[in-house]
């Protein structure tokens, strides 16, 4: 795929190196030099792809919206979880 966008989750940072993981699930070993100023761990990327549909990391962009986004999502998917547990002992 060439082209488009994609958004990206930084796992973790270590040194110099920032782990980041596609929605595809694909997994990346980034220079931190690459990425944006004010990266920090489950930040999330939206991240153009160059013409041969890889990453573009020197364009990518901290999307805090996204990130609370999918933040409440997960706090929907939990809530429902709970609600079906007839023995409401889900703790995570």
């Amino acid at each position: 795929m060439t082209g488009g966008t994609q958004f990206y989750v930084v796992d973790r940072i270590e040194g110099r190196v920032v782990i980041i993981i596609g929605d595809d699930r694909r997994s990346y070993d980034v220079p931190l030099t690459k990425l944006p100023t004010g990266i920090a761990e489950d930040a999330v990327l939206r991240v153009p792809r160059d013409a041969g549909g890889e990453p573009d990391w020197k364009r990518a962009a901290l999307d805090p919206a996204e990130r609370e986004r999918r933040i409440a999502r997960s706090r929907e998917i939990y809530d429902e979880l709970r609600k079906q547990d007839p023995g409401g002992d889900v703790k995570l």
